[in-house]
């Protein structure tokens, strides 16, 4: 394996952990798994309306830059870009 593919798994491995960790700090919805672990109960602490939405975009934005790894990994590892 080179350097780039390498660099790539290691990226995705931080990646897949962060966005693990910052989908578990939403919110629940309720009427799910959420409710299951407590999640139902309502509570004065919850996020704010600013801090639920930058929760959103740096979620989107960290399940995006892991859909572009998944796929830049995918075309190196079948032969489909030269590195």
């Amino acid at each position: 394996m080179d350097f780039v593919t390498i660099t790539l798994q290691v990226l995705l491995a931080l990646v897949s952990l962060l966005l693990i960790l910052l989908i578990l700090l939403h919110k629940g919805r309720g009427g799910g798994m959420s409710d299951m672990f407590g999640g139902g109960v309502t509570s004065s602490l919850g996020a704010s309306g600013v801090a639920e939405r930058n929760l959103n975009r740096l979620t989107i934005t960290l399940g995006v830059v892991w859909g572009i790894i998944i796929v830049a990994l995918g075309l190196i590892m079948t032969g489909g870009m030269d590195v």
